[in-house]
């Protein structure tokens, strides 16, 4: 009985928040609002176990607070990101708690070069300024290749290249370093095959990985 008072409160949070995608037509749930869920069955079910039924309803609104806490904060940070990167050609994808920014290599370096490209330098400063307003993540910049030429003398070096020119200016865009990790993974992580132009193209890029800092 208990647990059914739990779950009845969580699926009333998930089903009075969700709204119709004006372009799909499908019913959706925003992010914060699944994490709220999450929280109030994790916040009810402790406080049944405790304190009944009473229990359940202090754990489900303590729970719902905390669920939705960093659901809310990605969701407004990855408005942001969208705002800023529309028609640059850098993906936004939201994966969980994670925002992946995937740049691809054509519009970020010259081929076989780690000089991040004049042009780009505008869009950085786009990401730098939304990292900086929004600050509680860590931040994980990787450098990737395609297959061309020899991984441990080519590759490897020039995807490390990449992403620690991506770091530094950052970094002096006023990002603080701390938050940064970056390094390379050469040919080893490909999205696309290799066989093909347009498949080393997409193979060819630095993604920066905004993850919650484990406290």
């Amino acid at each position: 009985m208990k647990k059914l008072v739990a779950i009845c409160l969580a699926g009333a949070v998930l089903a009075g928040c969700q709204s119709t995608n004006p372009y799909t037509g499908e019913q959706q749930t925003a992010k914060s609002t699944k994490y709220a869920g999450i929280g109030v069955l994790a916040g009810a079910l402790v406080g049944a176990a405790a304190n009944g039924k009473d229990g359940a309803l202090a754990g489900a609104a303590l729970g719902g607070l905390a669920g939705a806490g960093y659901g809310a904060y990605a969701d407004k940070q990855e408005a942001a990101l969208r705002a800023e990167l529309q028609g640059t050609g850098v993906q936004v994808a939201r994966y969980g708690d994670d925002i992946k920014l995937i740049m691809p290599g054509n519009i970020t370096f010259d081929s076989s070069d780690a000089a991040i490209k004049s042009g780009f330098y505008r869009v950085l400063g786009s990401v730098a300024t939304v990292m900086k307003q929004y600050d509680e993540n860590a931040i994980v910049i990787v450098g990737h290749t395609d297959s061309t030429g020899n991984e441990q003398k080519t590759n490897m070096p020039l995807s490390n290249e990449r992403a620690m020119s991506v770091a530094r200016y950052l970094e002096g865009q006023g990002v603080a370093s701390a938050r940064i990790t970056a390094y390379g993974v050469g040919s080893s992580e490909p999205v696309a095959s290799n066989t093909s132009p347009a498949g080393r193209e997409q193979n060819r890029r630095v993604e920066i990985d905004l993850k919650p800092v484990v406290r």
